[in-house]
């Protein structure tokens, strides 16, 4: 499909032939739902704790006598059902981290490139860089583009200026093509690609 690319400058400077193939796929919500998960099952620390029965301080002493005191018997003040006791079956140190498929993966992000497609969220530029790395020279561009919540995706290497004047726009992302994921992409409203982007986008998920 034929795309228009534009410059920062907010002015056409060609088209490209978007790949059908990795732009123009269904839409699958499960596969976008399936990445995600993954990837912020990943992000977790899993360093949640709560202390068990053996690792709560204080006597192994019974509390009172077993019978004749009209209560019910207990045999620990470390027992979940007092104050400052164990809690049963919490939380423990482990990862969250599971497995998904690399077929899964890669479809996953060819939906979430073609979501933005159809909904009219991709916007392809020549390049980007900005001269001297100025933040309020990309600001002024960003304004007149309209551009709120943007993901730029850049070739294999991203441009050391751009990213510094990208840097302390709010709601303004920078990745190279290799760090491209599902995440990222839907987390972001707009979704600008540079032709190099484009071309490894696609060489990477054909």
């Amino acid at each position: 499909m034929k795309h228009d690319i534009i410059s920062l400058d907010s002015k056409k400077v060609g088209d490209i032939d978007l790949d059908d193939a990795v732009f123009g796929v269904a839409v699958r919500p499960d596969l976008l739902l399936r990445a995600v998960n993954w990837q912020l099952a990943k992000r977790r620390a899993g360093t949640h704790k709560t202390k068990g029965i053996s690792e709560i301080v204080g006597t192994t002493r019974k509390p009172y006598k077993q019978k004749g005191t009209g209560r019910a018997r207990q045999g620990s003040l470390r027992s979940p059902q007092f104050r400052g006791g164990a809690t049963i079956f919490g939380p423990i140190v482990r990862s969250h981290e599971h497995k998904l498929p690399k077929k899964v993966r890669q479809a996953a992000l060819r939906v979430a490139l073609s979501s933005k497609q159809a909904e009219g969220k991709l916007i392809v530029i020549d390049e980007a860089a900005v001269k001297g790395g100025k933040t309020a020279v990309l600001a002024k561009q960003v304004k007149k583009l309209g551009w709120t919540s943007t993901l730029v995706i850049d070739g294999a290497e991203t441009n050391a200026d751009f990213v510094r004047a990208a840097r302390n726009l709010i709601g303004f992302d920078v990745l190279p093509s290799q760090g491209a994921n599902v995440y990222d992409i839907l987390h972001r409203d707009t979704l600008v690609l540079t032709k190099n982007a484009v071309e490894k986008l696609v060489e990477r998920l054909k």
